[in-house]
């Protein structure tokens, strides 16, 4: 049996939390949790789990931007805000079933384009990226200051 890519759903809650803490391991497990659970309640964001004999095996999360999003030319743009697969099952194709997902919904919303980013580091998501057909478009880094 294929894996099936489906939207998320009630039921999937614990195991897609477990996959965001997997993608985001220093932010809060609670905090992941009530925002995946947010998400299902819909607007401006979609999320999708790859299912293989009952069991998730990735995740993508997406939303509509409205600003400006770096190295894009229209508005709104399909924003692939988060992106996994658990290591197993790298490598076969589901990420590019997820990734796919994400491309319909964004189409069916008005979307032209299909943005996302990865830290410069990240060499495994900068290939998978690549794999799926994104194109780099700019590189940035963010700086910051802190104000007393």
């Amino acid at each position: 049996m294929p894996v099936q890519v489906r939207p998320a759903q009630a039921p999937d809650l614990a195991a897609w939390a477990a996959m965001r803490h997997a993608l985001w391991p220093d932010a809060d497990v609670r905090a992941l949790a009530d925002e995946a659970r947010a998400m299902l309640e819909g607007g401006r964001e979609a999320a999708f789990i790859a299912v293989r004999d009952g069991v998730p095996v990735g995740m993508a999360e997406a939303s509509l931007r409205r600003e400006y999003v770096n190295g894009t030319g229209s508005s709104p743009v399909g924003f692939l805000e988060g992106w996994y697969v658990v290591p197993e099952w790298r490598a076969r194709g589901v990420g590019r079933a997820l990734v796919a997902a994400v491309e319909g919904w964004a189409r069916a919303q008005g979307c032209t384009e299909l943005a996302s980013d990865a830290a410069l580091d990240n060499s495994a998501s900068l290939a998978a990226h690549a794999g799926c057909g994104f194109e780099e478009t700019e590189r940035v880094v963010y700086f910051r200051k802190a104000l007393a």
